[in-house]
């Protein structure tokens, strides 16, 4: 009875954040409410089992046990939206748009295209959205070759983001949870996530007409901040060098953003004495914070599913449904462009034990290409989908006849890419 009423708290909370824009209610808000009430339920359901008190101490001991995991993954994430916020307030992004100089619009579908995929696997989707997505409305002022060049950069994005550990949070989540580690998952999700941005590219270069955008010199002017290009590359070079601390020190990957926000701190903090608006302690209050609390209340909320056993009936369920792994996380990639990837990727990780599916074994791999890329199937299916479609004012069903199809073609041919080097390298 007690996972009956869970999975229907669930359901409602996800609904409701579905319909977050509709309803005027933060997502945040919804999820802390659903992860709360899921725990509560759980502790309730022991206490009637027992009857008594020391048996809930139980659930806070796998309560305390998930929030281990969560919080690495929430400082994770606190740390590289910091880095992030710092190098765009310096201006320091302007030092990527100006390598842009073709007038030409398939050249240049191309260029942001490579430049999304590329950017996108250093900073998060989200970020690599919104900055070239601001450039694209300097260079592109056609309404309909604007919203072409938008669902290019949502696919890019999230394409970008999936063959790398600190590229899409749910591989981060992967990462840091120990399925997946950093030289294994860049070798063998790098092409078939190439392979799912260029099936779409070739379609839509191929429709779109040959002829020049606005000159180069018409781009808006960007004002750099004293230091912009050091403080870029020490960014970037800090976000690098995460996967390279972990390898060296077999610390925490948290630890190894902190490090980089710590040398960023004291170095903006010295370059800045006189201009706060530039320092952390400033760029702290631009940090989206309703996102990691959305993050908190969504990955307690699965904890929660999987702790009761749900996740692992579903898994059950599923296994016995569609008989075959490789079908079952194609399904789910499908499934996160309606369902948001973080609580797909931490109910996978609920659903299949690592003992049963060690480090970098295939349903890993398959699962962050599938979850990451599979978001671009529909505008709402992704952080940069979502945010392009507020930005660009992108309808959905615009989206869904334009873009759907050639983004479904290119994540079916990516997986199948996967797959047959799989077969071939073992």
């Amino acid at each position: 009875m007690i996972e009956i009423l869970m999975s229907i708290v669930f359901v409602i909370g996800y609904l409701t954040i579905t319909l977050e824009h509709q309803l005027r209610v933060n997502k945040a808000a919804t999820a802390l409410l659903m992860a709360v009430f899921l725990w509560t339920l759980y502790s309730i359901e022991e206490f009637c089992r027992y009857g008594v008190h020391q048996d809930i101490s139980v659930v806070v001991q796998k309560l305390n046990e998930h929030l281990h995991g969560i919080s690495q993954i929430l400082i994770f994430l606190i740390g590289a939206m910091t880095i992030v916020a710092l190098i765009e307030s310096h201006g320091g992004f302007k030092i990527v748009t100006d390598f842009i100089r073709t007038r030409e619009k398939r050249k240049l579908l191309w260029v942001i295209s490579f430049i999304t995929f590329f950017l996108s696997s250093v900073l998060d989707n989200l970020t690599t959205a919104i900055v070239m997505v601001s450039l694209l409305r300097r260079l592109v002022h056609d309404r309909e070759d604007r919203l072409i060049f938008a669902g290019i950069i949502i696919i890019a994005a999230n394409a970008g983001g999936a063959w790398t550990p600190i590229g899409d949070v749910t591989t981060t989540m992967l990462w840091i949870g120990g399925r997946v580690t950093t030289g294994r998952i860049m070798e063998r999700l790098f092409i078939p996530s190439l392979i799912s941005l260029i099936v779409p590219l070739l379609y839509f270069s191929f429709l779109m007409q040959k002829k020049e955008i606005l000159n180069t010199s018409d781009k808006e002017q960007v004002v750099l901040e004293s230091g912009a290009k050091t403080i870029f590359f020490l960014g970037i070079g800090s976000l690098m060098f995460v996967p390279v601390f972990r390898a060296l020190t077999d610390l925490p990957p948290f630890m190894g953003i902190l490090l980089g926000l710590g040398i960023m701190w004291v170095f903006t903090d010295l370059l800045n004495h006189r201009n706060d608006h530039l320092k952390v302690h400033h760029i702290l209050t631009k940090i989206d914070f309703s996102s990691v609390l959305f993050f908190l209340g969504i990955l307690l909320a699965v904890a929660a599913l999987e702790s009761v056993g749900i996740l692992e009936k579903l898994a059950v369920g599923m296994d016995a449904y569609l008989k075959n792994k490789d079908l079952i996380v194609t399904v789910m990639g499908i499934i996160s462009s309606v369902i948001d990837n973080v609580p797909l990727t931490a109910a996978a990780m609920g659903m299949y034990p690592l003992q049963a599916y060690p480090v970098d074994s295939k349903l890993w791999e398959m699962l962050a290409y599938s979850v990451g890329t599979g978001g671009s199937l529909l505008i709402i299916g992704s952080a940069a989908g979502v945010v392009v479609m507020g930005m660009e004012k992108v309808n959905f069903f615009w989206y869904l006849r334009k873009v759907t199809l050639p983004a479904f073609i290119g994540y079916l041919l990516g997986i199948l890419i996967y797959l047959v080097m799989y077969r071939m390298v073992g």
